[in-house]
């Protein structure tokens, strides 16, 4: 089997989880309805809320978490994969909270779950500040994990700036495809999302499956959407735009064999020693 129809679901989340989990499931409702058999959603599909007391008060610990539990029933109901790109997760043992992405299975089972490892602590230029790191807990495992189609590697948003981490997932976890849902800011994704994604897919020879929040979260936090499937190649399959809803394409892993044998640059890696040389002394011969 290597031909299936992946779906990104786009969102513009708010601070109420139950609401957002009504959009949710419509939509994931409405992509599997279109052909899709495996659906990704973005990053903190189940809430976009700012203030970090407040999302502790509204996060659920992993099994009791309404989001998650729907999406399991969605999944078996259906009989298709639901990866539930972020979930905001209560942790037992930090005051902080896990930014967790969830792999479901047409049984309903949870197959895999990854903690977003690289947090988005920031200033941009246009005053908006992030520090993530302040209120969830970066993780410290990178996952990959098989399916029907070949094995998918995970990662969240700011992730896909260090290349290090793909690479890794390809060469040592094996990964074919890669899921990056993400909740971008409008600032740095005008600027950087389509190129960053591309270039992950370029370099490893992987499909690219991520889906975005979108719109305006409140008066300071405004996301890019652009919800994007993109093939082993670089080329873009799929792009959501700006607005909620979803996008499909049809991905056909065998080109990822094809791209890797026309470009072998993860089996051409070398290793070296990095020289730093000062001024005014002779490189080493």
């Amino acid at each position: 089997m290597t031909k299936f129809t992946a779906a990104c679901i786009q969102l513009t989340s708010g601070t109420d989880p139950e609401e957002n989990l009504k959009i949710s499931s419509a939509l994931i409702k409405e992509a599997i309805a279109a052909g899709a058999d495996f659906v990704s959603t973005p990053e903190v599909t189940n809430m976009m809320e700012p203030h970090k007391a407040a999302a502790r008060d509204k996060a659920s610990l992993e099994e009791d978490d309404l989001t998650l539990e729907a999406f399991r029933g969605l999944a078996l109901k259906h009989q298709k994969w639901i990866h539930a790109g972020s979930l905001v997760i209560k942790k037992p043992d930090d005051d902080r909270l896990a930014n967790r992405s969830f792999l479901i299975a047409p049984d309903g089972s949870i197959t895999a779950k990854y903690d977003k490892i690289h947090m988005f602590d920031v200033a941009l230029e246009n005053g908006e500040q992030h520090k993530e790191s302040s209120a969830y807990a970066p993780g410290d495992i990178a996952v990959t994990t098989s399916t029907p189609w070949g094995t998918l590697g995970l990662a969240i948003c700011y992730d896909v700036r260090f290349s290090h981490l793909f690479q890794d997932l390809a060469i040592k976890g094996g990964a074919e495809f890669f899921t990056v849902p993400a909740a971008f800011t409008y600032m740095t994704g005008t600027a950087h999302w389509h190129t960053l994604l591309r270039a992950r897919a370029i370099e490893n020879g992987a499909f690219v499956i991520a889906a975005a929040q979108c719109g305006h979260h409140s008066e300071k936090r405004r996301t890019y959407g652009h919800s994007v499937i993109i093939d082993p190649w670089g080329e873009i399959l799929a792009d959501g735009g700006e607005n909620p809803g979803f996008v499909t394409a049809e991905i056909d892993m065998s080109a990822v064999r094809t791209r890797r044998q026309q470009v072998p640059n993860l089996k051409n890696l070398r290793p070296y020693t990095l020289q730093s040389i000062e001024n005014g002394q002779k490189a080493a011969q």
